[in-house]
């Protein structure tokens, strides 16, 4: 059974990113696997493993598609990987540790095709927020959006107001670089 295009995600954000390439995945399946850091492990490292996990138990799940892509976004301070706030509390200290300073966001893309072979690329993108002051931190942490965000906060929405540099891919930041993904999805065959 062939289902045509899997994106191996439930993120709302990385289908909206697809359609603006005109791809429209035709199954959704979220990867169920460990996403603990392992010790050492760097923020490259880390996000690029991740994505060809997800990538990877996805595939072993799917019925057979012609092409399946899989990603990791991943906020990074220096060597330190920042988690996906779960609490107002973790987006708080992701906020009070990024305010004023540079950030790498990684962005890992790992693409199947249908004859099984793995293609991967990697998206950095520096990001320098504004120094924050106690009250937007505390306005920002209230209003919720930076929950289950990876570093507690979402670019696409009102932190967008805190960032006073940006380098790299901001569709990356989002979730998902569209230019490394239309590389990837035009290599595996996805027309």
């Amino acid at each position: 059974m062939d289902d045509g295009f899997v994106l191996a995600s439930s993120s709302p954000r990385r289908r909206d990113l697809l359609a603006q390439l005109g791809v429209t995945p035709d199954l959704l399946l979220a990867p169920e696997i460990d996403e603990t850091p392992r010790s050492g492990e760097l923020p490259r490292a880390y996000v690029t493993r991740m994505a060809r996990e997800k990538a990877q138990a996805v595939a072993a799940r799917a019925p057979q598609p012609s092409v399946l892509l899989a990603a990791d976004t991943t906020v990074a301070c220096g060597r330190r990987i920042l988690p996906a706030a779960t609490t107002p509390e973790l987006v708080d200290q992701c906020l009070r540790l990024l305010s004023g300073r540079r950030h790498t966001v990684h962005t890992a893309v790992a693409v199947v095709d249908a004859g099984g072979r793995l293609r991967e690329r990697l998206s950095a993108t520096v990001v320098q927020f504004k120094r924050l002051s106690d009250a937007e931190r505390a306005a920002y942490v209230a209003c919720g959006e930076g929950l289950g965000k990876a570093g507690g906060y979402a670019i696409q929405g009102r932190a967008a107001a805190f960032v006073s540099f940006l380098s790299g891919s901001y569709s990356g930041v989002v979730g998902l670089p569209l230019h490394e993904v239309r590389q990837l999805l035009t290599a595996s065959g996805l027309p």
